[in-house]
């Protein structure tokens, strides 16, 4: 065949294997004005062109937290549980504009999110509440977040990637609407990064909250193989945020991001660990859903134990003595059921997958574990009980004497 054709031959094939239509993209940005004197964020949104969205129907939950609303084009408020607002925008460059309170107070008296005169430690979450997007076929929204700090603030910490001094980009795949969610820090702020595995780690909190920002490096650093060998997603970023009473005392994994009480000990008494949970959580990313909260929870409680474990971080003695409480905690459990699980059937709830993951190894000869149930488990967009069984016994390869039981009814 002579060149010239079997050149013409391979154009023809590589344009007939092309696509032949790309996405359009349009810009929309997402300007944060942080107010700390009436403990408020202005937030903006901009799309480049407004015919490229039909509409965005936010969900404002009680709508006590959102005030201010001004829009080129429509919007309307509808009250409910939640309250919802509807913005069609305006057909050329649109902006939606609104209020937000930061501080968020629990009947304790502590707080979930906080806004002082120095620093504000925030959820993306509520600076833009979730939305339903309606947009025009062959549309994609490139989306951007920046922020505009007060007087003398110094710094903002989100999980996103960094494309300038205060700005980042966000894109979630497995959303239609890409909004900034995770945990979020501005002010007078101490940091310190880290590169584990393929991982950016930062680790961040207000000066003076008594952060040991090293500790939780340290303790990261020592468990990543054991993470990386569970878990086959590994995030480009991950975000530690903590701060001192009045916040809550406790921990909270959101979207590649974690917040720790700086008052929590790294590892507890009996050698479990609030920052190895939280990262099972945030790393595991399982969904449960009809009732079947044990299976998230349990996971990251069995996990923030087997992870110490298998770093080499907890004895076999401190192991049984654990064993021991979990089992004291789980006496009166009768089942695991539930949109909310309590501690006690968390607790029963970790001995259940530690009798599982044994079914399984002795099953397979030690070629399957519970790890392979929890990859399963990361692969479904959401699970159930049943369809959890139904997970464990085709890694198994037959039906489970564990899982058969009053517990899971």
């Amino acid at each position: 065949m002579a060149t010239g054709l079997r050149r013409a031959l391979a154009i023809g094939l590589l344009a007939l294997s092309s696509p032949v239509w790309a996405a359009k993209k349009v810009d929309l940005d997402y300007h944060v004005r942080l107010l700390p004197q009436s403990d408020q964020a202005e937030v903006r949104l901009t799309l480049a062109q407004g015919s490229a969205v039909r509409s965005l129907d936010f969900d404002l939950g009680d709508g006590s937290h959102y005030s201010d609303f001004k829009a080129d084009g429509q919007w309307q408020l509808t009250p409910g549980k939640p309250v919802r607002g509807v913005w069609q925008p305006a057909t050329d460059k649109a902006s939606l504009t609104y209020r937000v309170r930061v501080s968020h107070g629990r009947k304790s008296g502590s707080f979930d999110t906080r806004m002082t005169p120095t620093w504000a430690l925030m959820r993306g979450d509520d600076l833009v509440p979730a939305a339903r997007l309606d947009q025009q076929d062959g549309i994609e929204l490139v989306s951007r977040l920046e922020f505009e700090l007060p007087g003398g603030w110094k710094s903002v910490e989100t999980a996103w990637p960094r494309i300038g001094k205060n700005k980042f980009r966000i894109d979630n795949v497995s959303r239609l609407f890409d909004r900034p969610t995770g945990w979020m820090l501005a002010g007078h702020l101490g940091s310190r990064r880290t590169r584990l595995g393929e991982t950016e780690v930062t680790v961040a909190s207000p000066r003076g909250q008594g952060m040991r920002r090293m500790d939780v490096l340290t303790l990261l650093t020592f468990v990543w193989p054991q993470v990386q060998a569970v878990f086959p997603r590994h995030p480009a970023k991950l975000l530690i945020v903590g701060a001192n009473d009045p916040m809550w005392r406790g921990s909270l994994g959101l979207r590649e991001s974690i917040y720790l009480n700086t008052r929590l000990p790294l590892v507890s008494e009996s050698g479990t660990s609030a920052v190895v949970r939280e990262l099972a959580q945030v790393f595991g990313r399982v969904n449960d859903r009809q009732r079947s909260d044990w299976i998230s929870e349990g996971f990251a409680e069995y996990y923030a134990i087997e992870l110490m474990r298998r770093a080499g971080g907890m004895s076999d003695e401190r192991y049984e003595s654990l064993h021991g409480k979990l089992v004291k905690a789980s006496q009166k459990v009768t089942t695991l059921r539930g949109e909310q699980v309590n501690p006690a059937q968390v607790s029963k709830a970790v001995l259940l997958l530690q009798e599982l993951d044994r079914e399984i190894r002795l099953q397979t000869r030690n070629k399957r574990s519970l790890d392979d149930v929890m990859r399963g488990a990361m692969r479904l967009e959401s699970v159930d009980t049943k369809e959890f069984v139904q997970l464990a016994e085709s890694v198994i390869g037959e039906s489970s004497k564990v899982l058969d039981i009053g517990l899971l009814q």
